[in-house]
């Protein structure tokens, strides 16, 4: 609840209404802990990658809409579809969605079915080395952003809903910036004026 609030207030702070009329879906496949029971993790086939997965639907300003994390095992058109039901429950205004060429034809018949126009939008073949894909960019800069925070580095946690509870908190943390103007100095930043480290001496 905390974070939807936040989300709207963020929202009406771009001059958009409360609730979004249009999603992006992505996701990310992470390596776990060794807390991490077996039956919760899996190996992606895609990107040779054992681990979670971590499903997003983002709004077109990269907030979350929705979240789930599974096995790595599990096919990106389950998670989306997954994703799609949570959206449609919580969000009816939404619309239209874009996704990555992950989805296959599943997702766009059952976004059909729930009045979500899904489209897939595919890169440029023509392009070379990173080239942002329109639409798409969002839920990967949403990663991006995400992933700044330590404890999403990897998947640390033992239950997949508690994994999908930290990406919330991250998300939350990051909204609460944005609506604060607040800014953190980075380990990579010089110290501020008038600040020592911890193990310098003393001026005399």
């Amino acid at each position: 609840m905390i974070h939807d609030l936040l989300r709207w207030q963020v929202r009406e702070g771009r001059g958009r209404s409360e609730d979004p009329s249009a999603i992006v879906m992505d996701t990310q496949t992470v390596h776990v802990s060794v807390n991490a029971p077996k039956e919760t993790t899996g190996l992606d086939p895609g990107k040779k990658s054992r681990g979670r997965k971590r499903g997003i639907a983002t709004d077109v300003l990269g907030l979350l809409i929705a979240v789930i994390v599974v096995a790595a095992s599990v096919h990106d058109n389950a998670v989306g579809i997954a994703l799609l039901d949570r959206v449609a429950a919580d969000n009816p205004s939404v619309t239209k969605g874009w996704v990555d060429a992950g989805f296959k034809n599943a997702v766009i018949d059952h976004g059909a079915a729930l009045c979500i126009d899904i489209e897939v939008v595919q890169r440029d073949p023509g392009s070379k080395g990173f080239t942002p894909a329109p639409k798409r960019w969002i839920a990967e800069q949403t990663f991006g952003t995400l992933m700044l925070h330590r404890r999403l580095a990897r998947d640390y946690e033992t239950l997949p809903a508690s994994s999908a509870s930290m990406i919330l908190w991250s998300m939350t943390d990051v909204m609460t910036r944005r609506l604060t103007g607040a800014t953190t100095p980075t380990w990579r930043g010089p110290p501020s004026v008038g600040t020592r480290a911890p193990d310098a001496p003393p001026h005399a």
